[in-house]
């Protein structure tokens, strides 16, 4: 397998997982308030929004990498 199959194979991967899980969200904790004996903690989500052309587009480039790993092989 040639490192272009190699890589149109990884971007292949990509593609479905882009398509298949289009959002995910990350939680982060900030200190608000914090004295001697009080402490508020607040948990605060970030999601972040994959667009599905992402994920159409790492299919094609996956496919044309690809075909192009068989090209140089033959």
């Amino acid at each position: 397998m040639t490192r272009l199959a190699m890589i149109g194979l990884l971007l292949l991967a990509l593609g479905v997982l882009a398509l298949a899980i289009p959002t995910f969200t990350y939680f982060t904790t900030e200190r608000t308030a914090d004295t001697n004996f009080f402490k508020i903690d607040v948990s605060r989500p970030h999601t972040v929004v994959i667009n599905p052309l992402v994920g159409a587009g790492l299919l094609i480039a996956g496919l044309l990498f690809m075909i192009l790993g068989r090209r140089v092989r033959d």
